[in-house]
């Protein structure tokens, strides 16, 4: 197997994704080795989940720092301290300048729990039942300095069912979100996905896979 790519990531709160990352990572043939997490906030559960599992951590809080560059420089120079070589934002609470952006351009991820490009931003569970749609879903992709705009990776879909509300709509994407992040990860660090002209194409013979919705074979 190849050399596992070297993964940090940035959270703010009880880090839902970031268990399914650490349970994926810990598995043997997994690509990837979560070598840091980093929150804004601290005292947060995904701390504690991440030292459970052996996972170095710090904390970075943004309100030490006069504006959003300064504090991702901040954040930058601890992923590079640790060698990170991709990074994944999984419940990271900030908006990130263009310069963040930049330094990782192709090697930072996001999930979003909506099927991009609809419904960008906060509230999509709500939105997507008040627009009466019949799929929802979660959406892994690259960031890019406009929010929730970066290629999708990997999308998973879930029925709004009839009697839906958010929260159990929620719950629902929650379940494939933890399904999808672990998977896009993986497709990135065995250097199995490529940008052309703003779409992701994916390099395997297995792809699609039975329960998540491709981009371009």
């Amino acid at each position: 197997m190849a050399e596992k790519k070297r993964v940090g990531i940035l959270i703010s709160g009880r880090g839902s994704n970031l268990q399914a990352l650490l349970d994926a990572a810990a598995k043997p043939d997994y690509p990837a080795q979560i070598v840091r997490v980093i929150s804004n906030v601290p005292g947060v559960l995904g701390l504690e989940r991440a030292q459970k599992a052996g996972i170095p951590t710090a904390v970075i809080s943004h309100k030490d720092y006069a504006d959003r560059e300064n504090f991702e420089r901040a954040v930058n120079k601890q992923l590079e301290a640790d060698g990170v070589e991709i990074v994944c934002l999984a419940g990271f609470m900030r908006v990130l300048t263009e310069y963040f952006v930049t330094c990782w351009n192709g090697r930072l991820l996001n999930i979003h729990p909506s099927l991009l490009p609809l419904f960008k931003g906060l509230h999509t569970h709500e939105r997507a039942i008040g627009e009466g749609v019949r799929f929802a879903g979660c959406t892994v992709h690259f960031v890019v300095p406009e929010m929730d705009s970066g290629p999708i990776i990997v999308q998973a879909a879930v029925p709004v069912l009839p009697d839906d509300t958010p929260d159990l709509l929620a719950a629902r994407v929650l379940e494939q979100e933890h399904v999808a992040y672990p998977l896009a990860l993986a497709l990135v660090c065995e250097g199995k996905t490529r940008i052309e002209k703003g779409l992701v194409r994916i390099t395997d013979a297995n792809w699609p896979k039975t329960g998540q919705i491709s981009p371009l074979p």
